[in-house]
Protein backbone atom coordinates (compact mmCIF):
# COMPACT_ATOMS: atom_id res chain seq x y z
CA UNK A 1 0.00 0.00 0.00
CA UNK A 2 1.73 3.59 -1.02
CA UNK A 3 2.17 6.01 1.56
CA UNK A 4 -0.57 8.68 2.11
CA UNK A 5 1.52 11.44 2.61
CA UNK A 6 2.29 10.53 -1.50
CA UNK A 7 -1.05 11.04 -1.87
CA UNK A 8 -1.98 14.54 -0.75
CA UNK A 9 1.90 15.44 -1.19
CA UNK A 10 1.15 18.23 -3.71
CA UNK A 11 -1.29 20.35 -1.42
CA UNK A 12 0.25 20.04 1.76
CA UNK A 13 3.75 21.74 -0.25
CA UNK A 14 2.34 24.89 -0.93
CA UNK A 15 -0.95 25.07 1.57
CA UNK A 16 -0.45 24.11 4.50
CA UNK A 17 2.87 22.75 5.63
CA UNK A 18 6.30 23.62 6.00
CA UNK A 19 9.55 21.44 5.41
CA UNK A 20 11.88 20.46 8.09
CA UNK A 21 14.66 18.16 7.82
CA UNK A 22 15.05 15.24 10.34
CA UNK A 23 18.60 14.55 11.80
CA UNK A 24 19.02 11.84 9.63
CA UNK A 25 18.60 14.05 6.60
CA UNK A 26 15.15 12.93 5.76
CA UNK A 27 12.88 15.75 4.59
CA UNK A 28 9.39 15.83 5.91
CA UNK A 29 6.14 18.38 6.27
CA UNK A 30 4.72 19.53 9.37
CA UNK A 31 1.70 21.74 10.18
CA UNK A 32 3.06 25.09 11.31
CA UNK A 33 -0.36 25.37 13.01
CA UNK A 34 0.04 22.30 15.13
CA UNK A 35 3.73 23.80 16.48
CA UNK A 36 2.71 24.56 20.29
CA UNK A 37 6.72 25.89 20.79
CA UNK A 38 10.58 25.70 19.70
CA UNK A 39 13.10 24.47 21.89
CA UNK A 40 16.98 24.73 21.31
CA UNK A 41 18.50 21.50 23.29
CA UNK A 42 21.25 22.08 21.91
CA UNK A 43 18.75 20.65 18.29
CA UNK A 44 16.19 22.59 17.23
CA UNK A 45 13.12 20.35 19.11
CA UNK A 46 9.54 21.58 17.79
CA UNK A 47 7.13 20.71 19.98
CA UNK A 48 3.76 19.99 18.57
CA UNK A 49 0.31 20.38 20.42
CA UNK A 50 -0.01 16.58 20.72
CA UNK A 51 2.97 16.40 22.80
CA UNK A 52 5.24 15.03 19.75
CA UNK A 53 8.73 16.35 19.48
CA UNK A 54 10.73 16.60 16.19
CA UNK A 55 13.86 17.24 16.55
CA UNK A 56 15.19 19.01 13.40
CA UNK A 57 18.54 20.42 11.52
CA UNK A 58 17.16 23.43 10.54
CA UNK A 59 18.52 26.43 13.59
CA UNK A 60 15.21 28.62 14.94
CA UNK A 61 15.45 31.27 12.68
CA UNK A 62 15.06 29.18 9.35
CA UNK A 63 12.07 27.55 11.29
CA UNK A 64 11.00 30.92 11.71
CA UNK A 65 11.29 32.53 8.45
CA UNK A 66 9.42 29.29 7.02
CA UNK A 67 6.44 29.69 9.44
CA UNK A 68 6.61 33.63 8.05
CA UNK A 69 6.55 32.05 4.44
CA UNK A 70 4.20 30.15 5.03
CA UNK A 71 1.93 32.73 7.01
CA UNK A 72 2.29 34.89 3.88
CA UNK A 73 1.20 32.94 1.11
CA UNK A 74 -2.25 32.57 2.91
CA UNK A 75 -2.36 36.10 3.29
CA UNK A 76 -4.12 38.30 0.70
CA UNK A 77 -1.73 40.72 -0.46
CA UNK A 78 -2.27 44.29 1.48
CA UNK A 79 -3.61 47.31 -1.39
CA UNK A 80 -1.21 49.78 -1.53
CA UNK A 81 -3.11 53.23 -1.19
Amino acid sequence: MGSRIATCFPFSVNCSMIKVTRLDGKEYFLNPHQIECIEVRPDTTLVMLSGKHHIVREEVDEVLSSIEAYRKRLSPPVAQE
